[in-house]
């Protein structure tokens, strides 16, 4: 009984240092997208009418589906979670395995936001874009650039997702530790806030 109490203490340790780990992580993340978002601030301050005319080229309704996409996978991972706690496994593991399909789903529709945009020349060094006013020229070189960050942050959280699945299927992820779990979906919640704020910056200005 002292061993196994000993171990569990241990077990409470390791879970609370990997979440601190977790929290810290998403700290400095939120820092980043953070100083990111107050630059776009202030260059959309000096940039009014042509942050506003570069706008008007991007797709609202392909931005609004991917907004609702990642919205209902935030909805998933975090149900997924509550089926770990209830002992639900199959459960668990089929809600983290249709985030990924929704994760799938935001980055394909991204693909053909991007191609789109790439193919009317809009893309840094293309003519099209090199004939584009300064401010829109900035437009589209933050847009590319913030949302192409955030896009790897989906590639990322997914393989985070993927990782979690596997391990739950060889019972190292489990209903008594499910800590890994917990950090995947908080870091998946993480894509969906900054996503929720890149939304309305880009797609909304008018």
């Amino acid at each position: 009984m002292a061993e196994y109490l000993m171990v569990n203490s241990g077990h409470n340790r390791d879970d609370q240092a990997s979440k601190l780990g977790m929290w810290l992580f998403l700290f400095t993340e939120l820092l980043l997208f953070g100083g990111l978002f107050l630059v776009y601030s202030v260059y959309r301050y000096m940039n009014q009418e042509a942050f506003l005319q570069a706008s008007l080229h991007l797709n609202i309704a392909m931005g609004t589906v991917n907004t609702a996409v990642l919205l209902t996978s935030s909805l998933t991972v975090a149900m997924s979670v509550s089926a770990m706690q209830k002992g639900n496994i199959k459960v668990s593991i089929n809600l983290l395995i249709l985030t990924l399909l929704f994760a799938c789903t935001f980055l394909v529709i991204k693909y053909f936001e991007w191609s789109a945009k790439i193919g009317h020349g809009l893309f840094p060094g293309m003519e099209h874009y090199n004939m584009l006013e300064p401010g829109e020229k900035l437009f589209f070189f933050l847009y590319y650039f913030m949302t192409g960050l955030h896009g790897l942050h989906v590639i990322i959280g997914g393989i985070f997702i993927g990782i979690v699945i596997r391990k739950i299927k060889t019972g190292k992820v489990r209903p008594d530790r499910y800590i890994l779990l917990e950090n995947a979906g908080l870091y998946w919640h993480l894509v969906d806030i900054i996503w929720i704020f890149l939304f309305p910056l880009f797609y909304l200005i008018h």
